[in-house]
């Protein structure tokens, strides 16, 4: 019987490995080979390894496109949500820049949600759209550090901005998914 080939696409390795590590440590003793092909798809978003292997059967059987978004939330850093959280106002807007750079990502993250897709933008209308996400007035910080941390490209003269897509880590979306029910309600 041939194996087939199960591909695992995490977005944020740090989130991935921190939720691997606390099921591994809540697990008594060695996993079996099951347990741990489980750990690893919840780790990677999924419910367990049978949704993980579902979900790469309608990718393949082109139901759904290669880049569709896991159904099930790993386990997130409550910690670091609540931390990242308490730096933004009530309407999303950065009140003030994190100290710690794991908290900053993640803030930027939120940040670059705003961020039209699929559209150029020059540096004047980046900025206004910065200026208006947060409250500490440093827009040219968060215009570099969305460029750094690769979330945004710009030509070389820095006349042309653009979004790139990227899966959201889930801690980000965590955040973003909380903040949209409390303003529902």
């Amino acid at each position: 019987m041939s194996r087939k080939l199960i591909p695992l696409q995490v977005s944020d390795a740090s989130a991935f490995a921190k939720s691997l590590r606390l099921q591994l440590s809540a697990h008594e003793g060695l996993p079996s080979h099951l347990q741990f092909l489980n750990m690893l798809a919840r780790a990677a978003g999924y419910g367990n390894f049978q949704s993980l292997r579902a979900q790469t059967d309608l990718v393949d059987s082109e139901a759904l496109p290669p880049t569709a978004a896991p159904v099930a939330d790993p386990a997130v850093d409550r910690k670091h949500i609540d931390r990242v959280q308490r730096r933004f106002d009530q309407e999303l807007r950065l009140v003030r820049w994190p100290s710690r750079r794991m908290d900053q990502i993640t803030a930027l993250w939120i940040l670059w949600s705003y961020i039209p897709s699929a559209r150029d933008m020059s540096e004047k209308e980046v900025n206004a759209l910065l200026r208006d996400r947060h409250l500490f007035g440093d827009h040219a910080l968060l215009r570099r550090e969305l460029c750094d941390l690769g979330l945004m490209r710009r030509t070389r003269d820095g006349s042309v901005y653009r979004r790139v897509e990227r899966p959201m880590p889930n801690n980000a979306a965590t955040i973003l998914r909380q903040c949209s029910q409390r303003q529902a309600h």
